[in-house]
């Protein structure tokens, strides 16, 4: 079969996942697609930094919360309620629209990657990691207490009410339909979902095959040598972490918008060292290898969750270790396995040579 034939019946086999899937588990098995596919954005994001330019990067989770809570400060009634003159200015509540607000999110995560970019430019390995770390915990802290003297965040409580994703007047928390059939809502968040995640990974195709990718590629291998080639180290470096943020910014709209709720806890530092994992497991730099190792640990944790207490409790009459343990563990062996006998991930470019 030619090229062609393979692309259609792929688009074909996504159009029909969900339904498979929905019919198969449910709507909890739906629901952990569209969570699979908002990491492959957060992945390949993330693989812009430290896949093509070699930027260890601990606290790019920061990025997904700045998105998240910008969209559910602007649709949500949380800001009209604790400020009379936001109250004033928008008597019917504030109900900005998600696309307007993912814009704004490109230009503000794109803006915090470039700050955190220019204290870390000398800075390598290590300590690149520390710094970035201490970043992502900073931004995280900060939403925890940003509920005094002005409550902006809500502080661990966090933002409820948020308002859903809507397209063209279509709610995606109604079935939508389309005379033959009824699409359900999760199914059209997974269609949308989708589609952002093709449109990154076309970005970062474009992006590794361009000069700029290949610049990012030299500055990986050797940063002097780079330099001495007339490499702009400086401006490659914030252009990767600026792009890698834009990326988490769009990904925690949508998620803001998906989940109705935000709070600090769902952008920890676990959340950070799960995405680099994907990254690394499926295979550091290679784009379908990262798409793998997303999809793998975005599904594995429910697969495991499913099967773990059951066995468990078959086996012991109860559950003797949690299934959040287990994961941990099975994590750090992937790792280290990973890194002993296959470190150029489980894709690797290159066929594996």
């Amino acid at each position: 079969m030619s090229q062609s034939t393979y692309l259609y019946l792929g688009a074909f086999a996504l159009i029909l996942l969900p339904w498979i899937v929905g019919a198969s588990g449910g709507n909890y098995w739906v629901r952990v697609l569209d969570f699979a596919l908002l990491y492959i954005v957060l992945a390949l994001g993330l693989n812009v930094v430290v896949g093509f330019a070699g930027l260890l990067d601990l606290g790019y989770i920061a990025f997904y919360a700045l998105g998240a809570y910008s969209y559910a400060l602007l649709a949500s009634p949380h800001l009209p309620q604790h400020f009379e003159t936001i109250a004033s200015a928008f008597p019917q509540g504030m109900h900005f629209s998600p696309w307007m607000v993912a814009v704004f999110s490109i230009i503000l995560a794109a803006l915090f990657g470039i700050i955190l970019g220019l204290p870390t430019l000398q800075l390598r390995g290590d300590y690149l990691a520390i710094v970035t770390l201490g970043f992502g915990e900073i931004i995280r802290i900060f939403m925890n207490n940003l509920d005094r003297p002005l409550n902006l965040t809500n502080g661990p409580k966090g933002i409820t009410a948020i308002d859903p994703i809507q397209m063209f007047g279509v709610s995606f928390t109604k079935p939508f339909d389309l005379g033959f059939v009824q699409i359900p809502g999760l199914y059209l968040v997974f269609y949308l979902f989708l589609a952002l995640a093709i449109a990154v990974t076309i970005v970062c195709l474009h992006l590794q095959n361009s000069r700029i990718g290949r610049a990012w590629v030299a500055i990986r291998e050797d940063e002097i040598a780079a330099k001495a080639m007339g490499i702009n180290t400086r401006n490659m470096k914030l252009l990767a972490f600026a792009i890698g943020a834009s990326f988490a910014g769009v990904a925690g709209v949508l998620f803001s918008a998906f989940q109705g709720f935000v709070s600090p806890e769902s952008f920890t530092l676990w959340e950070s060292i799960v995405v680099l994992a994907m990254v690394v497991l499926g295979g550091i730099g290679h784009i379908p290898g990262v798409i793998l190792g997303a999809i793998v640990l975005a599904v594995f944790p429910e697969v495991l969750r499913g099967v773990a207490e059951p066995v468990q409790k078959a086996l012991f009459g109860h559950v003797i270790v949690d299934v959040e343990v287990i994961r941990q563990l099975i994590y750090g062996l992937a790792l280290i396995l990973i890194m002993l006998y296959r470190p150029g991930g489980i894709w690797q470019k290159g066929g594996g040579k």
